[in-house]
């Protein structure tokens, strides 16, 4: 990769929905290197694929809850039914499992407290190999991944 390609992923970072005109206007190329420098990024894994960021409140999803999830072992069984019935739970947004403790750490968002509650006792608890869970909550988010657009 060089810095044209890293322009073009900067771009497309703060805002994928540019046209390739654009895109091309905002790194210094014509279009159609642009498009052949942006279809090889694609087909070598780079860029992954375009999304829109959308108000979690707008979906009433507003309230983000951090939660640790430790297991009650390490058996291949119990982690892949474990990882299966997390990934499955539309409320997870985020899930990574990590090396040493907790074992997952994942990202929840629901409407509100009361519904964090409902969904931690009933559904989180329920899960199968769960030992341990620790919520923790952001008092404000400071800094996000994604550029805001315009910057």
């Amino acid at each position: 990769m060089d810095r044209t390609d890293r322009a073009i992923i900067e771009q497309l970072r703060r805002d994928c929905r540019l046209t390739n005109t654009e895109l091309a206007d905002r790194i210094g190329l014509t279009p159609s290197p642009c498009l052949r420098r942006v279809r090889r990024l694609e087909e070598q894994g780079v860029i992954l694929g375009y999304h829109a960021r959308i108000a979690p409140k707008a979906l009433n999803r507003g309230f983000e809850v951090q939660v640790d999830l430790e297991l009650t072992d390490q058996a291949r069984t119990t982690v892949e039914r474990f990882e299966a019935e997390l990934v499955a739970l539309p409320e997870i947004v985020e899930a990574r499992r990590m090396f040493g403790a907790p074992d997952y750490h994942a990202l929840i968002s629901v409407a509100d407290l009361e519904t964090y509650e409902q969904f931690m006792t009933q559904r989180l608890l329920a899960l199968p190999g769960l030992a341990k869970l620790q919520s923790r909550f952001a008092m404000k988010t400071l800094k996000a991944d994604v550029p805001p657009p315009g910057r």
